[in-house]
């Protein structure tokens, strides 16, 4: 049983029904409808992950799984998933950034990665609407970006296709043992499960375990995003800079992201965080200011202490396994985390980096 129906636990619900598992899809909301419906979809692990250590190699090696990912989920669906690996674009306004970008051209060159120092006039080049003030950039071109909320609705489609169930049956409350097997209690009533995944996003430390006294600490960051329509020709690529991203799409429309805010369980938009996204974007690219408002949405981004996400077993009740905890990178990870569980859960493989993403490292869960 998987009890989250955001993109990674659809993610992992796929991957489980694909290698023969029996699975169940428990949620209290429709696929994707928490944090993943305001998410950009953004692919960006040397943006995203700045720095070498855990979290860049995660997120490097799940985008290398994306491409036959959705070229999977799409045929076991039939659904199109708008996708896009038209590179990003990090853009710099002041000489210490252009300075970090230096450094990370280096670094990304000795990992083999594909990567473009450019100065000011070569970035405008490459994007004509760009500020004039900026200094510079790094282009990346393997970086892009995919639609999340019609990934995430393909992926649950085709885990459909290959046997699992989805159940909209409240929000999990309680897991706890009987007879070897599991009993997941939702304010709608019981079911029983051989084996379950923890995907509840920012809801997962609400979830009692018996046995375990703690819970996962993940936490709510709030992220707003905006969509716009846009007028003229488009950005040819994600556009970064420090206080905003840009993603362009073929339909016209330009998404706007995203806040940071420590707002716990509130999911609102607001005036504030609309105003700030507007402000960043027309500084970046002033064109934005002839862009049409078409919508704000606010997602609640699942955060664990160290900004790693969480996945792994249970110490307490083996056959719980987290997957929560990926705070801005649920699209980007879910390729490499629904493989890493299907391998523990179906083939009893465990890899190797499950040793930087494990719950114990918060103690006994």
């Amino acid at each position: 049983m998987v009890i989250g129906a955001g993109i990674v636990g659809c993610a992992i619900a796929y991957e489980l029904a694909r290698r023969g598992g029996s699975v169940q899809i428990v949620d209290n909301r429709s696929v994707g409808m928490g944090a993943t419906q305001a998410s950009a979809g953004v692919l960006a692990p040397y943006i995203e992950a700045r720095e070498e250590g855990p979290l860049l190699e995660l997120t490097a090696r799940s985008l290398d799984l994306f491409d036959q990912f959705v070229a999977r989920v799409t045929s076991a669906s039939g659904m199109p998933v708008a996708y896009r690996r038209t590179g990003t674009l990090d853009v710099a306004t002041d000489e210490d950034t252009m300075g970090r970008f230096r450094l990370a051209s280096e670094a990304l060159a000795a990992r083999g990665v594909a990567a473009e120092l450019l100065d000011a006039k070569a970035a405008r080049t490459e994007e004509p609407h760009l500020n004039c003030d900026i200094l510079g950039g790094l282009l990346i071109p393997t970086q892009g970006f995919v639609a999340a909320a019609d990934l995430t609705r393909a992926l649950a489609a085709a885990a459909g296709r290959h046997g699992a169930q989805f159940l909209e049956r409240g929000r999990v409350a309680r897991i706890s043992g009987s007879h070897g097997d599991l009993v997941v209690g939702t304010d709608r009533g019981s079911l029983v499960a051989r084996g379950v995944v923890v995907a509840a996003g920012s809801w997962s430390g609400q979830i009692e375990i018996e046995g375990v006294t703690a819970r996962v600490p993940v936490r709510p960051v709030r992220g707003q995003l905006l969509q716009l329509a846009w007028n003229g020709p488009l950005l040819g690529r994600v556009i970064w800079s420090e206080r905003c991203y840009l993603v362009p799409w073929g339909d016209g429309t330009l998404l706007v992201g995203a806040t940071i805010e420590e707002a716990g369980f509130d999911e609102r938009t607001t005036t504030v965080g609309v105003r700030d996204l507007i402000e960043a974007a027309c500084e970046l690219v002033p064109h934005t200011w002839s862009a049409t408002f078409v919508a704000a949405k606010a997602g609640l981004r699942p955060a664990s202490a160290d900004e790693l996400p969480v996945i792994g077993s249970s110490s307490v009740v083996p056959n719980v396994m987290y997957a929560t905890g990926h705070y801005r990178n649920g699209v980007l990870l879910a390729p490499l985390t629904a493989e890493l569980v299907a391998d523990a859960m179906l083939e009893n493989r465990y890899d190797p980096l499950l040793a930087a993403t494990s719950p114990q490292r918060f103690g006994v869960l």
